[in-house]
C-alpha cells in the first residue's frame, strides 16, 4: 500500500491494517525459515508497510 492511501484510512483501520501486516510478517518468516517462501522481497514490503503504517500514526499523535 502507498502511504497516500493509508493516510486516507481512519485509525482503527490503520491499526487494523497493522495487525494484518503483523500477522502476515510472521507467517512469511515462517515460511521463510522453513525453505517454503518463494518469493522473499514479500518480506521487505510488509516490514515498510508496517513503518509506514507507524509513522502516519505518529504524525497523528503530535498533530
Amino acid at each position: 500500500m502507498t502511504a497516500k492511501e493509508l493516510r486516507e484510512m481512519n485509525d482503527a483501520e490503520l491499526s487494523e491494517k497493522l495487525n494484518e501486516s503483523r500477522q502476515e510478517l510472521f507467517k512469511l518468516r515462517f515460511q521463510h525459515a522453513t525453505a517454503q517462501l518463494e518469493d522473499v522481497r514479500k518480506l521487505g514490503g510488509v516490514k515498510k508497510t508496517i513503518a509506514r503504517i507507524l509513522t502516519i500514526q505518529r504524525e497523528r499523535q503530535g498533530a
